[in-house]
């Protein structure tokens, strides 16, 4: 945030003086001051340049991919934190893809009545829901069926084009899992106007595996480098998504899950986290077996391990 300070001064953007004793009462109030002010003025390629915010990456990053694949019109999905109006306009009008973004409860579609949140229109459209059952008339919420991985998942949908408040016109689609709508609603939004309820929920799946692994790669030490040089972070990221896959290949490796059913008994089905703390459970088992023979062969225990420091260490 120095950095960033800084280059703010010299380019000539004022700072409020009453925000200063935030850098050292409040860091992370002076942290987002300061990227509220660059976020204002971003418009300006030196204040751009000053900062590079997740955004502005995620632009690169699709704008690298669709440089190098021109030939692949694939859809974009994101959630929340990149449904931003300018990130969706960027997708549109400059990079001309397609896109199925995800919105908050608190976002806001504009009706000919009234403006609501999301959570309340979709409140409203539970009543309205409820009473056409009651009447025997058609559902507002229609039940999909959708394949993913091999299996088929069911929704309760509801499908339509709105105005939504900073995005304009869009396709807008809010989710149930369960047929008496007593869960919490998904909303996606998407510029496709003319797509439907299934295409859209179908894309925004594929956008799961991305946020199980950002929650299981964590328990792998994901979030826990205290590096700075980007080639050290992306080295630690490489290590924890190798660590990542070998946790999840393991399910499948024949000889490793008899190893693991016959010595700790356990059901044997879970997350990458849970086989993590399995595999470490099957090491703490081998070398209680270990530590076991030597002194089942009348050595004392720093017999027994004396060899494990020499080889850990070699």
């Amino acid at each position: 945030m120095e950095r960033l300070e800084q280059g703010l001064r010299d380019i000539g953007i004022p700072l409020r003086e009453s925000k200063l004793p935030l850098k050292a009462s409040a860091p992370q109030k002076w942290r987002q001051y300061l990227l509220g002010v660059w976020c204002r003025q971003q418009g300006l390629p030196a204040v751009a340049a000053l900062y590079q915010s997740k955004l502005l990456i995620a632009r690169q990053l699709l704008q690298g991919w669709v440089t190098g694949h021109p030939e692949l019109q694939l859809p974009v999905t994101f959630d929340n934190g990149y449904t931003q109006p300018a990130f969706c306009r960027f997708i549109d009008q400059e990079l001309h893809r397609a896109y199925v973004g995800t919105l908050a409860p608190t976002d806001q579609v504009v009706l000919k009545d009234a403006t609501l949140t999301l959570e309340a229109f979709a409140t409203r459209l539970k009543g309205e829901h409820q009473a056409a059952l009651a009447q025997e008339k058609p559902p507002v919420f229609s039940q999909l069926s959708i394949p993913y991985k091999g299996e088929r998942e069911t929704y309760y949908s509801y499908c339509a084009t709105h105005s939504i408040h900073n995005f304009g016109k869009q396709r807008l689609v809010i989710n149930f899992r369960t047929a008496d709508l007593s869960d919490s609603p998904q909303f996606y939004t998407s510029h496709c106007l003319q797509w439907q309820a299934d295409g859209i929920t179908r894309i925004r799946r594929h956008r799961w595996p991305v946020e199980v692994y950002h929650e299981e790669g964590k328990e792998e030490g994901l979030d826990q480098y205290q590096v700075r040089d980007f080639q050290a972070i992306s080295r630690h990221i490489s290590l924890v998504a190798v660590t990542y896959s070998l946790l999840r290949a393991a399910p499948h490796d024949a000889a490793l899950l008899q190893t693991l059913q016959r010595e700790l008994e356990l059901a044997l089905e879970g997350s990458a986290p849970f086989w993590h703390r399995t595999t470490q459970a099957q090491s703490v088992w081998a070398l209680a077996c270990f530590i076991n023979a030597g002194l089942a062969q009348g050595k004392s225990l720093r017999e027994g391990m004396a060899p494990i420091p020499a080889a850990v260490c070699c």
